[in-house]
């Protein structure tokens, strides 16, 4: 079975179990979806509401987003898992909140060989004055303090949570069996998925290093000419309907 929500996904829900994508940005609401892969919230809260009861498989290639929005997913997965088996998968990239969402399981998360967890200090944009800038620092050094929070649950034995914390400061990318070495998880072979990544390490000018770049150069020129032109429709379409309503709230 295959089924569309706003701005989600559904794909393979059966009796008991239902499987959920994290293929592109993570972002606070419909409007700052940019492209079908964006999650949101109220998306994911759709979504479970008709997944009550059911088993997830949670597949998760994304660079990010919201962080706020990524700590929200990451307890209603939480409070799903209260009741029923949460599997989280990552095929490509969690990278920044999403690999917050990683841990929302309730067993490690499997982390494919070829695949990447990227963790750095949370990013923002303020204008405004010496004061505002300040307290702008001190407001990213708690967001920080409470991602932390999260991955100091899923350490391995003798990982210390200010090792972690050098690791953010330093934006580190890890392979599956990089990560293994500081966090609970379960390594897989290496596989090979097609799949949106978003733009949002670009927009927060993330290092990514250089076997990433070239898996995903590599994926884009795989794909098929018809995919692409799809793509492009849906992109324009949902671009129609945003300058629709900015043109509206103009008048």
């Amino acid at each position: 079975m295959e089924n569309e929500l706003k701005g989600i996904e559904i794909k393979n829900m059966t009796d008991t179990t239902a499987d959920l994508y994290f293929y592109g940005d993570i972002v606070s609401d419909w409007w700052g979806a940019w492209q079908a892969e964006d999650q949101y919230p109220d998306a994911i809260k759709n979504f479970l509401s008709g997944a009550e009861g059911k088993d997830l498989n949670v597949y998760i290639n994304s660079g990010g987003g919201s962080v706020f929005a990524g700590m929200a997913i990451y307890n209603m997965l939480k409070r799903h898992g209260e009741k029923n088996k949460v599997k989280v998968y990552v095929d490509g990239l969690a990278g920044s909140i999403a690999s917050v969402i990683a841990f929302a399981g309730t067993e490690p998360p499997e982390i494919s060989s070829n695949a990447f967890l990227m963790i750095h200090k949370p990013w923002g944009t303020i204008a405004g004055n010496a004061d505002e800038l300040r307290k702008m620092a001190d407001d990213l050094d708690k967001v920080q303090g409470g991602i932390l929070n999260v991955y100091e649950n899923h350490l391995k034995e003798d990982v210390t949570i200010d090792q972690v914390e050098e690791l953010i400061n330093a934006e580190t990318w890890m392979d599956g069996k990089e990560a293994a070495e500081y966090f609970d998880i379960t390594t897989s072979d290496a596989k090979e998925y097609v799949a949106a990544v978003g733009n949002y390490l670009d927009r927060i000018g993330a290092k990514a290093p250089q076997a990433y770049k070239n898996r995903e150069k590599q994926k884009l020129e795989e794909k098929e000419p018809a995919q692409k032109a799809i793509q492009a429709v849906d992109t324009e379409k949902r671009n129609q309907i945003k300058r629709l309503c900015i043109g509206g709230m103009s008048r």
